[in-house]
């Protein structure tokens, strides 16, 4: 009998061991004779299997020689590193930091776009209308992230990528295959978020706790720039007073996308904070904000009303009853659907609100009431929010607004691009712009006038109340969501030629306003804080704290 017993290894793929033949012998010498056999066998697959093990290790060890150099952990990072190393240590495997993200952005890019040519075809290609937003909302992005080392707003670098891929020869092909609609119903949808954000972020409690002066921070700058907005078109553009209004209202909002992360970075440093100088900005920057878009929503549908004269006088309070009840009615609805016991309630109030305020904002279009769809959908986002503070939700569980935010930072690049991309620079008049630069100017001079003086009788000081009036400089959100809402509702309901060009003019001119007063504001109210502003005495002895534990060190 002969045996034969294989093993397999990497070199060696059969290893044969003869067992002797045993035919004849007893059984002690047979169990002898198998004994050694096998012991003989296990040493030739155990020296087969050592040699494979050198060689492979012999590879492993050159692959790993030759990607130590890229690796993070064979090369760490100094405590005090150089430029250069920084910049080194950045492309060390695996990725990570700025590449990593860039890498991961790029990588869902890809399967996306892939996905949308496998979905809808030719129009994901180059040329598409979605080719074209793809490439609009990446190179806003991106222009977006390189306004941040300068110390700039985000939004100032979509806004100018728009413009140029709608102006520039050779690129505007990009603007030029984008669709009319697909852009105006991006635009509205980034309108309701800032809607929903804005409702949800008025609490009664707090904005009692912070007096009347608040109210007259939130009122009256934007009545008085209003007002003067409409004078002075109406003298230098022969604006009608109607359309003088509806410009000074868009005008007249402040951005809480620059008034905000400005005034959280003050609080952290300790700036006015004794006073409550940040909380009072921030509280009165989004009722400034509300009141603008509801008093420019009322005056577009009391300007594009048709029919008799009682119909227009009446059309206007008509659809602020309209939107109250829609308001006052979903958002009570909010109470109770769903139910707050169930599970994923933030995730079902959040698609019920969008849903309602979509509804609100294009519904109002569809049955020409647009007057009511922008006040509809803050007023139930208000009582809403009303409703879940009594239910127990505090402002760090309110998960509605985090996806909110985060459905923002989605449609922040395609609101700004958008609107940028609606302006053409080589069909811009000179009239336009420099009457546009003094109606701008004389509205800022008024408003900052009027800052200033609606904050006296309070406990601030005059340094004080001048960072307040800097403070209330910067527009930029509110005037790129409805920048273009008389043009686009011009243009649907064919109101005319004369009407188009107004609606051109007041889309100019927001643009023009967001480009000077966004960068200049976010600078006037970072500058002026440590000069105008006092520190609080908490921060000031972590600061001296800080200092002596470095000179001692």
């Amino acid at each position: 009998m002969n045996i034969q017993l294989q093993s397999s290894t990497m070199d060696n793929p059969s290893t044969d061991v003869s067992w002797p033949e045993l035919d004849g012998r007893s059984d002690e010498n047979s169990v002898e004779v198998i004994s050694t056999s096998l012991s003989k066998g296990v040493s030739t697959i155990a020296e087969t299997a050592s040699t494979s093990g050198r060689k492979n290790g012999k590879c492993s060890a050159w692959c790993s020689s030759c990607l130590q150099p890229l690796s993070r952990k064979h090369n760490p990072l100094s405590s005090d590193p150089t430029f250069l190393q920084l910049a080194r240590y950045a492309f060390h495997c695996p990725p990570h930091g700025l590449v990593g993200k860039g890498l991961t952005f790029l990588l869902i890019l890809l399967l996306v776009f892939g996905s949308l040519i496998s979905i809808l075809g030719a129009t994901a290609l180059p040329g598409g209308n979605i080719f074209s937003l793809c490439v609009l909302f990446v190179v806003a992005e991106l222009a977006g992230l390189a306004m941040t080392p300068l110390k700039l707003p985000p939004l100032l670098g979509m806004l100018i990528v728009g413009i140029l891929l709608n102006s520039v020869p050779g690129v505007n092909e990009i603007g030029k295959n984008i669709d009319g609609e697909w852009s105006s119903a991006l635009r509205n949808i980034a309108l309701v978020v800032i809607l929903l954000r804005a409702g949800l972020g008025l609490d009664p409690a707090a904005l009692k706790e912070l007096s009347f002066m608040v109210i007259r921070l939130a009122f009256s700058p934007c009545i008085i720039e209003t007002i003067v907005v409409a004078v002075v078109t109406n003298l230098l553009l022969d604006f009608p007073w109607l359309w003088g209004l509806m410009l000074g209202f868009v005008l007249s909002a402040v951005t809480p996308a620059v008034i905000v992360p400005c005034m959280l970075v003050l609080s952290e440093k300790g700036y006015g904070v004794d006073k409550g100088i940040p909380t009072l900005v921030i509280a009165a920057s989004s009722i400034d904000d509300v009141l603008a878009i509801s008093g420019f929503g009322i005056l577009m549908g009391i300007t594009f009303a048709e029919g008799e004269l009682w119909v227009v006088i009446l059309k206007g309070p008509f659809e602020v009853l309209v939107g109250i009840i829609y308001g006052v009615f979903l958002g009570m609805l909010c109470w109770i659907l769903p139910n707050h016991d169930e599970q994923q309630v933030p995730l079902l109030r959040f698609a019920v609100i969008l849903s309602a305020g979509l509804l609100s904002l294009f519904g109002s279009q569809m049955i020409k009431l647009g007057g009511a769809g922008a006040l509809g959908c803050l007023v139930m986002a208000f009582v809403a929010g009303l409703g879940w503070r009594r239910q127990g939700m505090t402002s760090e569980e309110n998960h509605v607004d985090h996806m909110l935010e985060l459905m923002w930072q989605l449609f922040q690049p395609f609101l700004f691009a958008l609107i940028g991309a609606e302006i053409q620079v080589s069909k811009l008049k000179g009239t336009t712009v420099g009457y546009g630069l003094i109606t701008v100017t004389i509205g800022l001079i008024f408003r900052m006038i009027t800052s200033f003086l609606v904050v006296m009788g309070g406990q601030l000081c005059m340094k004080e109340r001048i960072f307040v009036a800097l403070a209330w400089l910067p527009k930029a959100t509110v005037q790129a969501a409805i920048g273009s809402q008389a043009l686009d509702y011009a243009r649907k309901t064919n109101a005319g030629p004369e009407a188009e060009t107004l609606g051109e003019q007041v889309l100019n001119i927001a643009v023009l306003v967001i480009l000077i007063t966004a960068p200049l504001g976010a600078a006037a109210i970072m500058l002026s804080a440590p000069r105008l502003l006092s520190k609080s005495d908490q921060t000031q002895r972590e600061s001296l704290g800080s200092q002596d534990k470095t000179i001692e060190a």
